[in-house]
């Protein structure tokens, strides 16, 4: 049986995980919604594509590129974590 430290342990790290994971996109949105709005202040342009369009490809582009870190932390968190807890160590 798990005691109440190593859960809240587990949970802790396993947050931690999540947000490592979600970082580049995030930090990428942020930025790609800084500029277009930037843009949009500068110009008077006030397209609601011109929103979206660019934040999501920024994103797309940076998920392809992040895609073997995420994977990697995740299959490393499971490994060191979940399994040993599933299969009693």
């Amino acid at each position: 049986m798990m005691s109440e430290a190593q859960f809240f342990d587990t949970l802790r790290q396993g947050l931690w995980v999540a947000v490592m994971m979600s970082a580049p996109m995030l930090s990428v949105a942020l930025i790609a919604g800084l500029a277009v709005g930037l843009f949009q202040a500068l110009t008077s342009v006030q397209e609601l594509t011109l929103t979206f369009v660019p934040k999501v490809a920024a994103m797309l582009v940076v998920f392809w590129v992040s895609m073997s870190f995420m994977s990697q932390m995740l299959v490393a968190f499971f490994n060191d974590q979940i399994i040993p807890m599933i299969a009693g160590g």
